[in-house]
């Protein structure tokens, strides 16, 4: 992993470079706040520590900066001159913790142990939008705020599209919001199950499991160890499998403790047109552009239609409607199914040579073939790695590239179900 520090203080700035030496860490040391930004603007880091008062720009204005190049980048702000307003602002723009100066090595270690668990696993955003007026979502999360109070494992069952993940993230953030959060899908795991070091680095944390049901036969008892190994106990064990899956008896006796059902679609009718609303309104945010509402002609369509793909149905539905979409309202939705008419649209690519603007078309194309495919097979993985010609860890992996959810697999990378 790849951290930036930023301290102008030569001792301290090789004290702490060499105590990384040997370690996860690959570190570039500066004294220079100048420096760093060219550096961040010419690679990604993970983590950056920055001491607050620099050489012609302060630590303030330098995470200030770098998360604007980098959202997702996490930072640690050293100092010892550190007022309670300089803290409080690099809460603010995004800094994870702030390290008062002097400090120990063992500290500062342990601190990066923890934000390179976060990296690697980062939390479900707190403020994800919950949507639970029907009595069926009420009846589940009343259950999901007692699962809460304990650390037993928990099984989520329902159909494929439901939004079993969506539940697994709520539970995490009922526990214990910033330690970090992992998804793996069940049918990648192998003979020698989970690997160690994803585990140490979710130790405090919790570990989500999809389609438990596609688990190999191979798979299980080494699963069984892992859950029960010293790192495993430390970790909040969650799964998900389909309605009529079955879970393998050295899993089922470990990891079902607590089984909850997550309703499907047509269930919650009370839910549904604030969750199209929700969705319609992120992905016109995301395009830029105004969302549209919904007339009363498309809303009625919403709550007649059976929903047999459930919430992911849903935002295909209307990821695609808002790609057609000509005005400021949808009057009605000719097509609620897929259809074999639907035209692959992709969005132009950045000016560069034709080279590079094919090779991005192609990367667009082969995320909209995979969400595609994924929604043929209503969720189903292995199906669709068979429809494909691809192996399940190839698809797994594919869809991680393109930043498609391994459980909540909508119309957009980065859309996640409720």
């Amino acid at each position: 992993m790849d951290l930036l520090l930023v301290e102008d203080k030569d001792s301290l700035r090789r004290l702490l470079t060499q105590a990384l030496e040997g370690s996860v860490w690959a570190v570039r040391a500066v004294a220079d706040p100048q420096e760093a930004l060219r550096a961040l603007e010419a690679q990604p880091f993970h983590v950056l520590v920055t001491d607050l008062r620099l050489p012609g720009m302060s630590g303030l204005e330098l995470i200030r900066r770098a998360r604007r190049l980098h959202p997702g980048l996490r930072v640690v702000l050293m100092s010892a001159f550190g007022e309670p307003k300089d803290i409080v602002e690099a809460m603010r723009l995004g800094a994870d913790d702030f390290l008062p100066k002097p400090f120990d090595l063992d500290t500062f270690l342990a601190l990066l142990d923890r934000l390179r668990a976060l990296v690697g696993a980062p939390p479900p955003d707190p403020a994800e939008a919950w949507v639970a007026h029907s009595p069926a979502m009420q009846a589940l999360d009343a259950s999901l705020r007692q699962a809460a109070a304990s650390v037993l494992p928990v099984v989520f069952r329902g159909e494929r599209g439901s939004g079993r993940e969506r539940c697994a993230r709520r539970l995490h953030v009922l526990r214990h919001p910033a330690a970090p959060y992992l998804s793996l899908l069940a049918a990648t795991l192998g003979p020698e199950g989970p690997d160690p070091r994803t585990l140490q680095l979710l130790e405090g944390g919790s570990l989500f499991l999809a389609g438990l049901e596609h688990l190999a036969p191979a798979a299980a008892q080494p699963l069984a160890r892992a859950m029960e190994g010293a790192s495993g106990r430390g970790i909040a064990w969650m799964g998900g499998v389909d309605s009529e899956g079955a879970l393998a008896p050295e899993v089922a006796q470990r990891l079902g403790s607590l089984e909850l059902r997550v309703p499907p679609l047509r269930e919650r009718r009370e839910d549904l047109l604030t969750l199209a609303r929700m969705i319609m309104e992120r992905a016109a945010r995301r395009e830029g552009r105004p969302t549209p509402w919904l007339e009363r002609a498309a809303e009625r369509q919403l709550l007649d239609h059976a929903w047999p793909g459930n919430v992911r149905e849903l935002e295909m539905l209307l990821g695609r409607t808002l790609l057609f979409a000509e005005g400021h309202a949808v009057r009605a939705f000719p097509d609620l199914g897929l259809g074999d008419t639907t035209l692959l649209c992709l969005p132009w690519p950045g000016p560069a040579d034709l080279e590079t603007m094919l090779k991005a078309v192609t990367r667009s194309a082969e995320a909209h073939l995979l969400r595609r495919y994924l929604a043929e097979a209503a969720g189903d993985l292995p199906q669709a790695a068979e429809a494909l010609g691809l192996s399940v860890r190839t698809l797994a992996q594919r869809l991680r590239d393109h930043g498609i959810p391994l459980e909540d697999k909508g119309s957009s990378p980065s859309r996640k179900a409720p």
